[in-house]
């Protein structure tokens, strides 16, 4: 018997099962799917690659924002988690600096490691992504080395579960659990993934995604300094009876990086009216007493919306305070209009709920959770914002009604119902469990 039959067999062992209960959850019909997605993968392994050495599962998480939209690129706080959707990975080692990835849905991908510098023809591709993670794992003193991959992801691409995130944490997983014995620190295997999309795939994010992603489970995150400070915190929203539901409204994030790279400039063109690089070093009754200058240095028609979407993030700083202090003390009604209010300011001051004025989908979305929703549970938009998806936390009781009215209006299974995972990056070694 061959390896791969061997793994596929381990796939209904007791102590894998419990694996994957962990990674994924415990919902119905959760293992049937996971032992079924497992064993494709394996068998496309074996398809394309046929592999003689040991090969390896290994899976990065989506990630859901909960509270903090915007905050990270100016230094500020939030409250973020991994989800029990990811990008998982059947990937061998190479004796070459080879690297081959076929991804499902994608076209295969196959590029060298011999040179790492920038190219700036691949801004914006998958490739930037494997180069730019490489080139800083190299600069950091790591090893690297071409691998044979085949990939399946949950995550879908803008959906705002950031898809982009959960790529570059594998591909940094990849390198470390192939060739330097899993031994990087889940914040810099964050950190290495942002600069690989910040300067090889060109665009500005913060550093929330990568690290909720890496690290998993739900954790407020404070950007203040330059290690970011993690308290990993723990509460089980379906004891209380609430769902996790997130709604994809249709709308794509494709093309959309202007206006996601517009509010940290913005915001830090407040900062700078003030001589700072961040608005994490303005205190807000500085800027609120300094608009009359902000106005004069940016000119009118810039520095209005500048103004806002500071307010935004001010106010946003001190609303994700409140929801980790809420959820310390299980004050869940506080936490609830918490988010409610996040989602309130984002429409209003940052303005990120639609991105062209026949667009309207994402509005849309947060009208029906508000009529449906109001004085029992909580919406917002999710993530980055302009299209995709909403964050809505529905009751129990309130679960299959809210996602059959939504499904109605945006299509079927455009309600996704998430767990949070208690685990980030994460090598399924079935040999060794």
């Amino acid at each position: 018997m061959n390896q791969y039959a061997q793994m596929i067999r381990l796939l209904k062992t007791p102590d894998v099962m419990k694996r994957l209960n962990h990674l994924y959850g415990q919902r119905h019909g959760m293992l049937v799917q996971q032992t079924t997605r497992y064993t494709h993968m394996l068998k496309r392994h074996e398809e394309l690659f046929d592999a003689s050495g040991s090969v390896l599962l290994i899976s990065a998480p989506g990630r859901t924002e909960i509270g903090g939209n915007h905050t990270d690129h100016n230094h500020g706080k939030v409250l973020a988690a991994a989800i029990n959707l990811d990008t998982l990975a059947a990937v061998s080692k190479r004796k070459d600096q080879m690297v081959r990835i076929f991804s499902d849905g994608y076209e295969p991908l196959e590029m060298q490691l011999n040179d790492l510098r920038m190219a700036p023809e691949e801004a914006g591709t998958t490739r930037a992504l494997v180069r730019g993670v490489a080139s800083k794992l190299v600069e950091e003193g790591f090893a690297i080395g071409g691998f044979d991959a085949a990939v399946s992801s949950t995550v879908r691409a803008g959906s705002g579960l950031s898809s982009s995130a959960a790529f570059e944490v594998l591909i940094c997983a990849i390198f470390d659990a192939l060739y330097n014995g899993w031994r990087m620190d889940a914040t810099k295997r964050a950190q290495y993934s942002q600069y690989a999309e910040n300067v090889y795939f060109g665009k500005p994010s913060g550093l929330m995604d990568q690290t909720a992603s890496s690290i998993g489970g739900l954790t407020y995150i404070d950007f203040k300094g330059d290690q970011p400070k993690i308290e990993a915190l723990s509460y089980d929203f379906a004891a209380k009876g609430f769902a996790l539901v997130v709604v994809n409204t249709g709308g794509s994030h494709d093309d959309l990086t202007p206006h996601y790279a517009a509010i940290p400039e913005e915001m830090h063109a407040v900062a700078a009216c003030f001589g700072e690089e961040s608005l994490r070093r303005v205190r807000p009754e500085q800027m609120l007493g300094g608009i009359p200058l902000i106005r004069e240095k940016l000119g009118i028609a810039k520095a209005d919306r500048a103004i806002l979407r500071a307010a935004h993030y001010f106010a946003e700083n001190q609303r994700v305070t409140d929801m980790a202090d809420a959820l310390r003390r299980d004050d869940l009604p506080a936490f609830l209009q918490n988010v409610v209010d996040s989602g309130a300011s984002s429409a209003m001051y940052l303005q990120n709920i639609y991105a062209k004025n026949d667009a309207q989908e994402v509005a849309l979305a947060l009208m029906l959770a508000d009529q449906k929703l109001r004085g029992k549970g909580a919406w917002r938009i999710h993530g980055g914002g302009f299209a995709g998806t909403t964050l809505n936390f529905v009751p129990l009781k309130e679960l299959e009604g809210f996602v059959k009215e939504l499904e109605a209006v945006f299509g079927a299974r455009s309600c996704q119902v998430l767990d949070i995972r208690p685990e980030g990056a994460a090598v399924i070694d079935l040999f060794a469990v």
